[in-house]
């Protein structure tokens, strides 16, 4: 403690301030260090969450007692008690997810609700047992559920609901198969509704996958994979792009055709008809009495006689006709065209240069008879394959693809620690080392007078008197050890009180003194 009091009075202003300012420069440093050391260790509970649902939540996380940091629409808690803090907000039943659902018939009496308020909530519950449902999908951040339900319609029951689904996402985009699912979905909890009476809305692309669209979609998927699958094994991964463009009927045709043969022919029935007509007259005079006698005599006259036969005879025959009906659906293909680009081969030109260079059209037109028999090309449909070879550009023309590095593994939290340690460092360096060594770099041996340790002593013994011969009008301040003079005024009692308080010194001289003084004699 001694030697650190006789360091700092042998200090000037100047150098104690700078020591006073680099260990409070050390302490707020080493407080920094351990506040982030002791800081826990943030990360993400919920993000996304609007006012009220967040308000829910932080009140929640307040009841817990858990550390947390609001950053815009997230909240973030300590990592270490994140995972337990998600389950009992969930037992809470905590953000509150979708609107509400049959709990909204439990309010309900029997008293004062008409049947337009019980159809309006029960409508409204459905909705938010729907949303419910939907918010399980591990890409749906948000889902609201509309219902367009007709009430009041009496006796008539051909009218059909329809709905309407919009969906948040966290980033990944809805696919066609999730729509397809949502419409099953919904129009299988409302009874009466068709799947295709539901729409499906992706807040950031709009309407998801129509119905016409969906078969062509997959198949001109399906198409491109099995084109990349047989290209990749002769050419490489990443060495062929192929573009695929079906055109598909979207409407549907209905042809009903009839046809007559008139060489065919076949009798279905046949009539014959006979007719026989007889007739007989006579001619008489004048008409008397005797004329209504029986066999008078009288009345007879000219007679002549009339025989009529005739013969009808009518066929039916059926000509053949043949009756053809088409029906023409959505989804076959009109007309197909396939266009896929082969990087080319590395090849040594003249100067020994490795470059790329397009391939043989004998390869190329392999390519194409697989390609066509991959897609199934018709040529009479007006299908079109071009397979072209030419060689890609290097990334080195372009640009340099960015690769991550460590520094974007580390997290913010470690990138403060590391920076504080060694700020650290330089400040211990600069501002404490650097003047200790500094000062003892200094000479502070004073050559006007000897110190009690000089080669001087080590000769003949001299007085007192001589050893000292100028007084000093003021105590020096006090030095190192080795540093120190003999003091001014009375020889006898300064050196007394110099043995006390440098006892060891003084035996070293005292030996010395001795020593020399032997040797003399």
């Amino acid at each position: 403690m001694q030697k650190l009091q006789d360091y700092w009075t042998e200090r000037s202003s100047q150098q104690k301030a700078i020591l006073v300012a680099a260990f409070l420069a050390t302490f707020m440093a080493i407080a920094g260090f351990a506040w982030v050391a002791n800081r826990p260790s943030m990360s993400l509970l919920y993000g996304g969450l609007d006012s009220a649902q967040a308000g829910e939540v932080v009140a929640g996380i307040e009841r817990a007692g858990v550390a947390y940091e609001v950053r815009g629409d997230s909240i973030w808690v300590d990592a270490a008690s994140r995972d337990k803090l998600r389950i009992d907000l969930a037992a809470q039943g905590l953000p509150a997810a979708g609107g509400a659902g049959y709990e909204l018939l439990d309010g309900m009496s029997g008293f004062g609700t008409t049947s337009q308020m019980f159809d309006a909530a029960y409508w409204r519950a459905k909705e938010g047992e729907l949303a419910r449902t939907i918010l399980a999908l591990p890409n749906v951040k948000t889902a609201r559920v509309h219902l367009a339900i007709e009430t009041g319609r009496g006796y008539r029951r051909d009218g059909q609901g329809s709905a309407s689904v919009t969906i948040g996402t966290n980033g990944q985009g809805v696919s066609r198969d999730q729509a397809a699912a949502l419409k099953y979905l919904i129009s299988s909890g409302v009874p009466g509704m068709a799947p295709e009476s539901v729409t499906v809305i992706d807040t950031k692309t709009g309407i998801v996958a129509s119905g016409e669209d969906e078969p062509g979609a997959d198949r001109a998927a399906e198409m491109k994979r099995n084109v990349e699958r047989i290209l990749e094994p002769h050419v490489g991964i990443g060495n062929a792009i192929v573009e695929l463009n079906l055109d598909l009927v979207t409407e549907s045709e209905q042809l009903t055709e009839q046809r007559f043969d008139p060489d065919s022919r076949a009798m279905i029935s046949q009539v014959t008809e006979e007719t026989t007509d007889q007739s007989n007259s006579t001619g008489s005079g004048a008409v008397t009495a005797a004329s209504n006698l029986p066999d008078g005599d009288q009345a007879q006259g000219d007679r002549t006689e009339a025989n009529r036969q005739e013969t009808r005879q009518q066929a039916n025959y059926e000509v053949t006709r043949v009756t053809r009906e088409v029906s023409r659906q959505p989804g076959s293909t009109r007309r197909l065209t396939v266009a896929v680009l082969v990087n080319g081969v590395a090849e040594q030109n003249a100067q020994g240069e490795t470059q790329m260079v397009p391939r043989q059209q004998a390869e190329l037109d392999v390519l194409r008879e697989l390609v066509a028999s991959a897609v199934g090309y018709d040529e009479t449909r007006g299908d079109l394959i071009t397979v072209k070879s030419l060689p890609f550009a290097g990334l080195g023309e372009g640009g340099t693809a960015a690769a991550p590095g460590w520094m974007d593994r580390l997290e913010l939290n470690g990138l403060a620690r590391i920076l504080l340690i060694g700020l650290f460092a330089l400040a211990v360096v600069f501002l404490v080392l650097r003047p200790v060594l500094k000062g003892r770099a200094r000479p502070a041996l004073d050559t006007s007078r000897p110190a009690l340790d000089a080669p001087v002593l080590s000769g003949t013994v001299l007085p007192a008197a001589e050893v000292l011969p100028e007084p000093m009008a003021a105590p020096a301040p006090p030095r190192a050890p080795e540093q120190l003079a003999l003091p001014s005024g009375d020889p006898v009692a300064r050196l007394r009180n110099m043995m006390k308080e440098r006892h060891d010194e003084s035996v070293k001289i005292l030996t010395g003194w001795i020593d020399n003084k032997e040797n003399a004699h």
